[in-house]
């Protein structure tokens, strides 16, 4: 005769429920994100143009139109937060584009001075020229993002 245990097994509280959908529902949310991100900044065909195309990679694009180079001031950028990016001149010519989502917590950023992007969640700083961390808590710089430039044009791949 096998021993029964009688010992009732305890069901999780509401709140342990609640928490593990939650988690469970943003992994899936993040994942979708990461998903897309991956699909869109995979194409290595990009490559080097990606921040400064030229007159021989015309109609590279398909992506996004974001601006005109006369759009983003030298040294500075602009935000577009609809993409979630930021576009930057760090120097004359030379365009490049970053995440707009902090790197600390995921928080999106759209508060531009300069040449610093401010996280209002936590006030982590990053530099719109090269992504770099300028003031923590975030430790990671900005995520890169691919564009083009055709002409006055500048895309998002």
């Amino acid at each position: 005769m096998a021993s029964e245990s009688h010992h009732p097994v305890p069901a999780p509280s509401r709140r342990t429920v609640v928490a593990s959908l939650g988690a469970a529902g943003l992994a899936v949310a993040l994942t979708a994100c990461g998903s897309d991100d991956d699909a869109s900044g995979s194409p290595t065909e990009q490559g080097a143009a990606g921040t400064g195309g030229t007159a021989a990679d015309p109609g590279a694009g398909g992506g996004t139109a974001l601006a005109k180079t006369a759009d983003i001031p030298e040294g500075g950028g602009k935000v577009f937060s609809d993409e979630k990016v930021v576009v930057s001149q760090p120097k004359a010519g030379d365009y490049k584009a970053f995440s707009t989502i902090c790197t600390h917590r995921k928080c999106p950023m759209t508060d531009l001075k300069g040449d610093v992007l401010s996280c209002s969640c936590h006030g982590s700083q990053f530099s719109v020229t090269d992504g770099s961390v300028k003031k923590g808590p975030a430790t990671e710089p900005l995520a890169a993002k691919q564009i083009s430039v055709d002409g006055d044009s500048i895309k998002l791949a």
